[in-house]
C-alpha cells in the first residue's frame, strides 16, 4: 500500500479535516485553506476552530456536487 493511500484511509475515517489537511488535500496555502474551512462551516451552519466536516468537505469540493 502507497503512502498516500494510506493517508487517504485516514482521513476518511476521521469526521473533521484541519485547515492543513484541507491545504495538502486542495494544494493550496493554509491562508487559501482557512477561507475554504470558514465557507463550508458558514454553509453548514457547523463550527469548530479550523477544522470542517470531512464528509462535507468531499462532497462539496473533491467530488463536484453540483448546486
Amino acid at each position: 500500500m502507497s503512502l498516500n493511500i494510506g493517508r487517504e484511509v485516514m482521513l476518511m475515517e476521521k469526521n473533521f479535516m484541519t485547515v492543513e489537511e484541507v491545504a495538502e488535500e486542495l494544494k493550496v496555502s493554509k491562508s487559501y485553506a482557512y477561507k475554504v474551512v470558514w465557507e463550508l462551516n458558514a454553509e453548514m451552519r457547523e463550527t469548530i476552530s479550523g477544522r470542517v466536516n470531512t464528509s462535507f468537505f468531499r462532497k462539496k469540493l473533491c467530488y463536484g456536487e453540483e448546486g
